[in-house]
Formats: C-alpha cells, sequence, structure tokens
C-alpha cells in the first residue's frame, strides 16, 4: 500500500493477459493507484468487484466470448458504488453510446498514457 494519502483501488477485467499485465504494472506504480483485482473472465471480475468493491473497474468489452456490454450491464447494476471504465483497443461510436448508456463512466482507449489514464480515473472518482 501506498503511503499518505488514500489509494483509488482498481480492478481490471481484460481477457488479454498481456494488457492486462500491462495496466496492472503502469497503475500500481501510479502513487495513488493500487490495483486490487486482474481477471480475464468477466464473472470473475463481478464476484471480485461486489467482494471488493473497488472505486473503478477497468473493463474491457471487445471481448472474444462477445459479451462486453453484457459484462457492462451487469458491473453497473450490481456495483452501484463502482465507476465502470471502459477501455479499449478500438474506437467505435455506436459502441461509445452504447456503453454509456449501459452505465460506462467513461469510454477511453488503450493507447492512453499512464498519467492521462490516472488523470481520467481521477475525474471520473471525482478526486
Amino acid at each position: 500500500m501506498k503511503p499518505t494519502q488514500k489509494s483509488t483501488q482498481l480492478l481490471i477485467i481484460d481477457d488479454h493477459d498481456g494488457v492486462r499485465q500491462a495496466l496492472e504494472a503502469r497503475l500500481n506504480a501510479a502513487p495513488d493507484m493500487e490495483v486490487v483485482g486482474c481477471t480475464g473472465c468477466w464473472r470473475i471480475g463481478l464476484n471480485a468487484a461486489l467482494t471488493r468493491e473497488p472505486d473503478v473497474v477497468l473493463l474491457e468489452i471487445k471481448r472474444a466470448d462477445g459479451e462486453g456490454l453484457e459484462a457492462l450491464e451487469c458491473l453497473a447494476n450490481q456495483c452501484v458504488s463502482t465507476d465502470i471504465v471502459v477501455l479499449t483497443s478500438y474506437a467505435d461510436a455506436d459502441e461509445r453510446a452504447k456503453a454509456r448508456a449501459k452505465g460506462a463512466a467513461a469510454y477511453l482507449l488503450k493507447d492512453i498514457d499512464t498519467r492521462q489514464l490516472v488523470r481520467e480515473i481521477r475525474s471520473v472518482t471525482g478526486e
């Protein structure tokens, strides 16, 4: 745990192992961010979110199982005190609109640099 300031707790749900690991390393290196869970399976992620109550879930909705929007909707409906940020590889205006309608607090692209990602997470959580 990082000293002094309360860390923003994050849960990462992305079915690409390398992306998940890189995001975890990037965000754990930020002074006020703490990754409390990381999984490729959105159902496991939902259970982790319900148990750990992170401040933010970073969710990739372009999934091999095709259930990204369903995952988002379930998370938004069941984890009402958690902000869900869609972090995806491909910009899609239609998907962005659907994600916002289903409860995403933000829709960001994965090529975002770490500083900007941290700023976006802070803006979502109001910090």
